[in-house]
């Protein structure tokens, strides 16, 4: 299956799909594309060089976008200038952020405050000729890692929608998206270089975090099933493919990883060609579990049970912990007897009074389910240790914990 695909469009685009704007005397219209699922600015302004950067910030925070005409490279050091703007807090709003909060009521002023900066910053917009090169200059070669985000450049009569039009920061999101997949992120837990690199594609949840992985690099797998030689496992929402991966290279012959998304399956499939894994694992479209059971099922849920912003923060927020849920609710139909479910989950939810334990584990109950153990890892990102960081506090106590799940049966009541 390949990576991206050819889009072909009809000879007309819906209006929700389209930007407007006056130009030379003239109406001028193009693609809309946001990632984020933005809808097409309604105010749009002509800026270059001459733009002073405060002007800039005034006319962003009013809603114009900023559609630019000048050098690309100025550009991006105006979005520079206005990121500083942006996160410098007037007085009076700090004094009110100083003021004891709840840790949920903190989450969501982060989250509504992370919501405005964004919607801020994306007004700086650019124009794309139909084969995603820039009319710019000093502007960069952005049209393959463009395409690895939208496909292949359009196939449409409609000139309105040979060009596009999307804003600098999600431009800057997709260049950088593509280094990361060109380079790749190592797993130590795969080996040795360099056949140890897991390539995020753009959209795709990146392995960054190490401390869920090593989990399951060292947790005690379970015995094959009665009758079978060797062990199965499933990956539900493998995205990157990482977790069958690790599974594979500690031995596990036969492993089905399941993700609905199409950058995902492209990306775990493409990773476990690059391995060198194909013979032991399988990834397919599902909606969390493939037909069968397995002696071992491991899901990496999304850890925060609110709304995710946009598609592409799927990985990180599940509203109403349906994901969590639907895992907890499917498991013990999938697994073979005396088999276990894997779920990896931060505690961060706790502590930001999103989700209790004492809810985690009447979930576990409701479903028939019993905890064998749980293995704890402190993390190790970056921002565990960022005081300045409006959830330090919430961070700071994280723990990511490998719960190790069983079938309650009557042997066990």
């Amino acid at each position: 299956m390949p990576d991206t695909l050819p889009l072909t469009l009809p000879d007309t685009l819906s209006a929700d799909t389209l930007i407007h704007w006056q130009e030379a005397g003239q109406a001028r219209s193009a693609r809309w594309r946001s990632e984020r699922g933005a809808a097409a600015p309604r105010k749009v302004v002509l800026a270059d060089d001459t733009l002073t950067a405060d002007s800039a910030y005034r006319l962003a925070c009013a809603g114009n976008a900023l559609l630019w005409r000048g050098d690309f490279q100025n550009a991006r050091q105006l979005l520079q200038a206005l990121a500083r703007r942006a996160d410098q807090v007037p007085k009076r709003k700090r004094k009110k952020a100083e003021a004891p909060v709840a840790a949920a009521e903190a989450f969501h002023q982060h989250r509504l405050a992370q919501s405005q900066r964004a919607r801020t910053l994306g007004m700086i917009l650019i124009e794309f000729n139909a084969d995603y090169s820039i009319p710019l200059r000093r502007a960069p070669d952005v049209k393959a890692a463009c395409t690895e985000a939208w496909g292949e450049p359009l196939v449409t009569s409609d000139a309105s929608a040979a060009t596009s039009v999307a804003s600098l920061r999600e431009l800057l999101g997709i260049t950088s998206a593509f280094e990361w997949q060109r380079v790749g992120v190592e797993i130590a837990a795969l080996g040795e270089p360099p056949n140890n690199r897991i390539h995020p594609h753009y959209g795709v949840f990146s392995p960054v975090r190490g401390e869920y992985i090593q989990l399951v690099a060292t947790a005690h797998l379970p015995k094959p099933a009665k009758g079978q030689d060797s062990l199965t496992a499933f990956d539900i929402g493998t995205g990157t493919g990482v977790l069958a991966a690790v599974l594979a290279r500690r031995g596990v012959q036969h492993i089905v990883g399941t993700d609905m998304d199409a950058r995902a399956l492209a990306c775990a499939r493409a990773n476990v060609t690059q391995l060198g894994l194909q013979d032991q694992i399988r990834v397919i479209q599902a909606d969390l579990f493939p037909p069968g059971r397995a002696s071992l099922v491991v899901c990496n849920p999304p850890w925060l049970p609110a709304r995710p912003g946009s598609a592409l923060e799927r990985a990180v927020y599940d509203e109403g912990g349906q994901m969590l849920s639907g895992f907890l609710a499917g498991l013990s139909a999938h697994l073979e007897p005396k088999g276990e479910g894997w779920l990896i989950l931060s505690n961060l939810a706790e502590h930001l009074g999103l989700r209790s334990r004492e809810a985690l584990l009447a979930l576990f109950e409701q479903h028939g389910l019993r905890v064998i153990s749980r293995i704890d890892a402190k993390p190790l990102h970056p921002k565990a240790s960022d005081a300045s960081d409006p959830l330090h506090q919430a961070r700071a106590k994280e723990v990511t914990s490998l719960w190790r799940l069983a079938v309650v049966t009557s042997s066990t009541l």
